[in-house]
């Protein structure tokens, strides 16, 4: 890879210097913010105007840089990992921030009732680096016109050596090839039990490939108890041992092709009559594993403003979504799915219901965080489905 474009900064940097060298040679300089050092991922952006603190935490991002087109980040801070929902921290998406770094226009200081440090103290914290002072209008309208390509981050105080870092960018591994589940998911079984006060239904046993806490907030509000494997554990003998009455596949991050283990016990869950609600990443092992295809998307899908059109009752809601992957219509043929969802923008698959099993998928979030609710009921019509189907296998 040769360098073929340097953008300066013309900015006084007041405490890092920074450099974000893109795969097609283009080398922009700005400010460094966070924690300093090096990083390489592959470069997407996402179109949210708020939410960054559920963003930055969404295991959907392992292994990505983001770009956050809204200019003005930052300006209500971080709040308290302390405030829980259900036992589960409420303005957070997982444990820690996610991503391998950040790109913003302009990182304000925070003014906020529930502000515990600013967006600069939680990177830092976090040993995540950061990126300000650049267009990122411009980092948005690059990867729209050539598509998300791999990019190196790097924040440091002195001197960098750019050759180097070109090196280490043509050396990395592409997004498409690593398998980075093992990176988010749980080592162990974990239990969650719904709120005392609600009608607790039955058990569900939840594939958790990275899968984000909103995802469990609503599982739980719905009245389930929750039991979270690690993605690579078949879920049919925790069925079993824990009479449990269905399952959720959740949302992670990487090339699903990848994750054969998981679409191998897929096909095993696919015999039983036992409802199943495959979100993101789900719904497309949930494909993979009946004979569908998966493909990439030239930029993905990111962001809480993109439009669904549910076919079978003819309306259009808005989703937040977080995927570079989708599931080939054409493929759908054979697997005994049919098609209920696309998106109303490039008509891609956005929503799957078996012809025969009580088993729907959802390519967006219906959990929203951040984002809007109108899809919450997606969780109420899988409710409808276990109560139905649950306890008949």
């Amino acid at each position: 890879m040769n360098v073929s474009k340097v953008i300066k900064n013309k900015r006084k940097c007041s405490k890092y210097k920074s450099v974000l060298i893109l795969d097609d040679g283009t080398v922009v300089e700005g400010c460094g913010f966070g924690h300093p050092g090096i990083r390489t991922g592959e470069l997407v952006f996402t179109t949210g105007m708020v939410g960054y603190p559920e963003a930055l935490t969404d295991p959907s991002f392992k292994g990505q840089i983001l770009v956050f087109t809204n200019p003005m980040m930052g300006n209500y801070g971080v709040p308290s990992k302390e405030v829980l929902e259900f036992g589960i921290p409420k303005y957070f998406e997982s444990e820690r921030v996610q991503v391998e770094a950040v790109i913003v226009a302009y990182n304000n200081l925070p003014s906020h009732w529930a502000n515990i440090m600013s967006l600069d103290e939680w990177l830092y914290s976090e040993g995540i680096p950061g990126i300000s002072l650049v267009d990122t209008r411009a980092l948005v309208k690059k990867i729209r016109e050539k598509g998300v390509m791999p990019a190196i981050v790097a924040v440091y105080e002195d001197e960098i050596d750019l050759d180097d870092l070109v090196g280490k960018l043509s050396t990395s591994l592409s997004y498409d090839q690593k398998v980075l589940v093992g990176d988010v998911m749980p080592k162990n079984i974990i239990f969650h039990e719904p709120p005392t006060y609600s009608e607790r239904l039955s058990t569900l046993i939840v594939v958790d490939c990275g899968i984000k806490y909103g995802i469990l907030r609503e599982l739980l509000r719905n009245g389930f108890r929750v039991i979270r494997i690690p993605c690579y554990e078949d879920p049919l003998k925790y069925l079993e041992a824990y009479d449990a009455s269905g399952i959720v596949y959740g949302n992670g991050p990487g090339n699903p092709k990848l994750l054969t283990d998981l679409i191998k016990h897929v096909g095993g869950v696919l015999e039983y009559n036992v409802p199943v609600l495959g979100i993101c990443l789900g719904h497309q092992v949930l494909a993979l594993a009946t004979g569908g295809d998966t493909y990439k998307l030239k930029y993905g899908h990111r962001g809480h403003n993109k439009p669904c059109v549910d076919l079978e009752r003819g309306k259009c809601f808005v989703s937040s979504q977080n995927h570079g992957y989708a599931v080939d219509e054409g493929s759908l043929s054979n697997t005994g799915f049919k098609l209920w969802m696309i998106n109303a923008d490039d008509k891609t698959v956005e929503g799957l219901k078996h012809v025969s099993k009580p088993i729907i998928t959802v390519q967006f979030h219906p959990e929203g965080c951040p984002g809007p609710l109108d899809s919450v009921w997606i969780f109420s019509l899988f409710r409808r489905l276990v109560e139905r189907y649950g306890t008949s296998r």
